[in-house]
């Protein structure tokens, strides 16, 4: 059996709840309109937790959807990008809670891909947050 990572000790994560972003058209923020660099690809966790509050099921789900995913891949990957998960749909724990973190850059690589795990939450009824990872504060040591 293949093991489950763990959150590692890092940036902090702040996740907020969000609106599931299936559509490809959609109007840019104001805000993003205005920047003259590209907004970063925004991330999404998917967690293993229903909107009533129950742990989803089967254990595994998150393995499979990000298995499900893992061909979509940055082009040059390179020899032995077959036999992990893709960047862009990552199976993690965190908090406790199995959660699938995905890229929003899986939108403009593949977007049936994007909308099969975005249709997967909502058909689920799966909370999904935004994430924003924030660096760790300075420890108050001496």
């Amino acid at each position: 059996m293949r093991g489950f990572p763990v959150a590692e000790p890092g940036p902090r994560c702040v996740l907020r709840p969000v609106a599931l972003p299936i559509g490809r058209n959609e109007p840019p923020h104001p805000a993003q309109a205005r920047m003259s660099n590209p907004p970063k690809p925004r991330e999404f966790f998917i967690q293993g937790v229903t909107k009533a509050g129950k742990t989803f099921r089967p254990s595994d789900w998150a393995e499979r959807l990000a298995g499900a995913l893992s061909s979509f891949r940055p082009k040059g990957s390179g020899i032995g990008a077959h036999i992990g998960y893709s960047p862009y749909c990552v199976p993690r724990v965190i908090d406790g809670t199995k959660c699938v973190i995905v890229n929003e850059a899986l939108r403009d690589i593949e977007p049936m891909a994007w909308d099969f795990v975005m249709h997967f939450a909502r058909d689920n009824e799966l909370q999904v947050v935004e994430a924003c990872l924030l660096p760790e504060p300075p420890s108050a040591s001496t």
